[in-house]
């Protein structure tokens, strides 16, 4: 999987059609590592994961050097849809069954702390990222409402969480005006964000923690050891501890990761500005959405009115040859009342998933510890991955385990198979989504 971090984009160059790109907070290139360096802890990637990371451990007095093959933000973490929902990837009944009731409240509270923690750390640094309240959860079927309702009554009841409600058929319209909805819940716990000016405003906090950040330093091998040496092509960085923060672009540098994490492409597009009546007729009040198909629709309206709308999903790794033709239909299929409104920009971006949807923490080695495969809840649980690896290093491991005692497992097929055999299963859930 080597050509995943060129395939579609220029080296060290944020995406040029991303709106995200467009309207970034300024924020002056790091310099590429030359030659060789020591630090305490060597993270390897510089989106949300390895960003939290490195502010963390330098919160700590850790020597800490960052590198990023492109630049922080650039993958995934400066490409999504910006949604930071409540809960992990999979709902806590799922969780109770796997885990346990004990456990699977731990994992709840990781999740409720990960939300506060962008809070925190927005307000404490002053990060303007148009960080927002509330998002809608939709759904496409009618058979799916009575779920999502009891769902909701579950979490009011078993973890006290109020600021979810239901939504009828008649409310979710009120709220939306569409006809592609039955039902739903809004969850006003929940936010949304630019999430490329969150992960720079988390950059120049941690340079002004004391990080060494390098851009445009791709890691090509890791030596684990007592002193690890992180390779990269342009020198090396020899440390006590090393944090791989890379998620669906890892590659092949660490193969055991690979294994249980699997990239996959997801794509986005923003309209021109709406005028300010009909943007608050599609979403009335400022919410994000994301839906109940199995390759979920996201939107949400910008800080300049935009529709910024999330569809589509390839696995490969090339991204199509027009994304805003690609994913535009999905849009229509939700606001036909968009059918003569301009799409400005369309870019793609690659996350990981894995097996089980949970996200895949382990030591790989005494002092190499890795948190990966978000499977699009990546946002909130990104950011607390990188503190959680923060506090192990740091000696304090009980949120690290617990999360790596989720069962995950190695995608069926090996290296070879495993893409054609995803490609078979996101084909099913596709066809299934249109009966």
């Amino acid at each position: 999987m080597a050509g995943l971090l060129t395939s579609n984009d220029v080296k060290g160059a944020y995406p040029p059609a991303s709106y995200y790109t467009a309207t970034a907070n300024g924020l002056e290139p790091f310099a590429t590592l030359q030659g060789d360096t020591e630090c305490d802890v060597c993270v390897i990637g510089g989106g949300f994961t390895g960003l939290s990371a490195a502010l963390h451990l330098a919160g700590r007095g850790l020597d800490t050097v960052l590198l990023d093959a492109h630049r922080v933000g650039w993958g995934a973490s400066g490409r999504n849809g910006g949604q930071i929902g409540t809960g992990q990837r999979r709902d806590q009944d799922e969780l109770e069954a796997l885990m346990g009731k004990d456990d699977a409240r731990r994992l709840w509270d990781i999740a409720e702390d990960a939300k506060q923690l962008i809070r925190d750390l927005v307000e404490e640094h002053g990060i303007e990222c148009d960080l927002k309240p509330g998002i809608i959860h939709a759904d496409h079927r009618e058979r799916f409402v009575a779920h999502s309702h009891k769902y909701v009554e579950k979490l009011r009841r078993d973890y006290g969480y109020d600021q979810i409600e239901t939504l009828s058929k008649a409310e979710i319209r009120d709220h939306l005006t569409t006809e592609a909805y039955h039902g739903g819940s809004i969850d006003m716990g929940a936010m949304h964000v630019h999430p490329l000016n969150l992960a720079l405003g988390l950059a120049k906090a941690a340079q002004a923690a004391g990080v060494r950040i390098h851009e445009r330093t791709q890691a090509t091998r890791v030596e684990p050891g007592t002193t690890c040496r992180v390779v990269t092509d342009g020198g090396s960085v020899s440390s006590k501890f090393v944090v791989l923060a890379c998620n669906g672009y890892l590659d092949d540098l660490m193969p055991r990761v690979a294994s249980r994490t699997m990239p996959i492409n997801n794509f986005v597009i923003a309209t021109e500005p709406l005028p300010e009546n009909l943007a608050r007729a599609l979403i009335r009040d400022d919410t994000a959405v994301s839906d109940s198909k199995f390759v979920v629709n996201y939107y949400r309206l910008s800080a300049d009115r935009r529709m910024l709308f999330g569809g589509g999903e390839n696995y490969g790794y090339s991204f199509p040859a027009d994304i805003r033709k690609f994913v535009r239909p999905h849009m229509l299929e939700i606001y036909p009342q968009l059918a003569d409104v301009p799409v400005e920009y369309g870019w793609g971006g690659t996350l990981a998933i894995t097996v089980n949807r949970m996200p895949y923490f382990a030591r790989l080695a005494p002092n190499v510890l890795t948190a990966a495969g978000y499977s699009g809840h990546g946002v909130a649980i990104a950011m607390i991955a990188g503190k959680i690896m923060s506090d192990a290093i740091g000696g304090t491991a009980e949120r690290f385990d617990l999360m790596a005692n989720v069962p995950t497992y190695p995608f069926p097929g090996g290296r070879f198979l495993r893409w054609p055999l995803l490609v078979l299963a996101m084909t099913y859930y596709s066809l299934r989504d249109k009966l």
